[in-house]
């Protein structure tokens, strides 16, 4: 129910006076503005919204179930341009004739371009739009993609990579603000579970895909298959995906306002815990992402196919598990404690990893380490899109800067990560375990000393109860408001 808005009195004793005529009726207080309701709490207003019409708020636009399937194809970019291109590592380091520590720079080049241009996308999704950026960034990745496909060496092939990164970062970073845009609280969370079920479909895809792809042609036919998928996703970006931030919410200053702006969000406590929840928890999967090629084809013996095929159950467990987060858990049990409870089975699933590896146990098998691999990839589910929702539920005035922030930490500290894993050779996986375990550690040092969740949950259901009034003030009250939940969630 849609709570009478703020300023409006409950009407008078309608009794007639004796000798008067009867009043009229009292007309009932109209609806709240459709920029105060977002459409998870009030879905008559946008059903009655006409999504086209520029004038009218994002947060009265529905999604529509291909807005949906857009917005998680974006999400979808960086699975779609690491994890197909996972099969074929080996056989890049053969053809380029460069150790397997360099080629795997090429992943570590596209995910530093990821995260930076997601510093850079933010907050100009927030002053100019949600689609003149993304638009720009998609057709500069395709161009960077095809130039992938034709690179002669492996410095080259780098050097395309960070461009695909940086420009394939507008479409992660703008599809979380585009969900601020639309959501709030728990109705964002089961949307980001949503989005993971359609991103998850990638990462079990795009490595079967590239193993198929293997047996017909080199590695360079991955890119070109990328450079299609690119072409695709921007036709329907073009027809499909309407803007979702009107001028008048948008942030009119330069690059002052926005540096103030992020620098804003780190001072929260909170958000940044958030921040780093994601970011090492991130960490600890592009740990896996990254070594899992050499490990499982190299150290174990694995074909291209099998490692195509293990790749892809893990990805089911992710997919699972953010179902059973979105459907299940999300309003039934607190963001914060299921939180928790992920990065306790990672932490588990971490342990088992390193025991394994180092040979404590003797020799162990590829079914093992794979079972142990699997509870870590499913818990990830639990943890990054409730700790993505938390952060984003504490700015919702400037929804592109913290979707950039939480990006660009978690591709930063992925991107450091993921040469730490081959950092002893292509003969053990103790380095991915060891990744692994310290970065779920440093995640949960961050979830308890700064999250602090007894106390951060109290300032998210503040903000949730209040986002109907907060989210149609101007900047600075908006600003004003989300600084005093910040000293609310200090002083509990």
């Amino acid at each position: 129910m849609v709570e009478r808005a703020p300023g409006t009195r409950q009407p008078a004793d309608a009794s007639p006076v004796p000798g008067t005529n009867p009043p009229p009726l009292p007309t009932p207080p109209p609806a709240p503005a459709a920029a105060t309701v977002p459409p998870a709490r009030a879905p008559e207003a946008a059903e009655a919204a006409d999504p086209a019409d520029p004038a009218i708020p994002a947060s009265a636009r529905r999604t529509s179930l291909l807005t949906t399937l857009v917005l998680g194809g974006l999400t979808a970019v960086p699975p779609l341009s690491m994890d197909m291109y996972l099969p074929a590592l080996p056989k890049v380091t053969d053809a380029l004739g460069s150790p397997a520590a360099t080629v795997q720079l090429t992943l570590t080049a596209c995910l530093t371009g990821m995260a930076l241009g997601q510093l850079v996308v933010g907050p100009l999704s927030d002053r100019f739009g949600r689609r003149r950026p993304l638009l720009v960034g998609l057709v500069i990745y395709v161009l960077a993609t095809a130039a992938c496909a034709i690179a002669p060496g492996t410095a080259l092939l780098i050097v395309f990579r960070l461009i695909q990164g940086l420009a394939g970062a507008a479409g992660i970073v703008i599809a979380r603000a585009v969900v601020r845009d639309l959501y709030d609280g728990l109705a964002m969370a089961r949307f980001f579970s949503t989005l993971m079920l359609i991103s998850g479909v990638a990462p079990i895809v795009a490595p079967l895909i590239g193993g198929q792809i293997l047996r017909f042609t080199d590695w360079r036919g991955i890119f070109l298959v990328l450079t299609v998928v690119g072409t695709l996703l921007t036709l329907l970006v073009v027809r499909r995906l309407p803007e979702t931030l009107p001028p008048e919410r948008r942030h009119t200053g330069g690059t002052r306002e926005a540096l103030a702006t992020m620098r804003g969000l780190l001072g929260d406590r909170v958000f940044t815990g958030h921040v780093l929840v994601g970011g090492f928890t991130f960490a600890a999967l592009f740990a896996y992402v990254s070594a899992s090629p050499f490990v499982v084809q190299e150290i174990y013996g694995a074909s291209p196919q099998v490692f195509s095929l293990l790749f892809g159950v893990n990805s089911v467990g992710l997919i699972i598990m953010g179902q059973v987060n979105g459907r299940l858990l999300v309003g039934r049990v607190s963001l914060e404690r299921a939180t928790a409870v992920g990065l306790s089975l990672i932490t588990a699933a971490a342990v088992a990893l390193l025991v394994m590896t180092s040979g404590v146990l003797g020799r162990v098998g590829l079914v093992p380490l794979a079972v142990a691999l699997f509870v870590l990839m499913s818990s990830m589910s639990l943890v990054m899109p409730n700790a993505q929702t938390l952060g984003l539920q504490r700015a919702p005035h400037a929804a592109g800067s913290a979707s950039a922030l939480i990006g660009t930490s978690s591709f930063l500290i992925g991107a450091i990560a993921s040469p730490l894993v081959g950092i002893a050779g292509e003969d053990t996986a103790v380095p991915m375990a060891l990744v692994q375990l310290v970065s779920v550690l440093v995640a949960g040092a961050a979830y308890v000393f700064l999250c602090r969740p007894g106390t951060g949950m109290k300032a998210t259901l503040t903000a949730a109860r209040h986002d109907v009034t907060t989210t149609a003030l101007p900047a600075p009250a908006t600003e004003a408001a989300g600084a005093a939940c910040r000293e609310g969630a200090d002083e509990g």
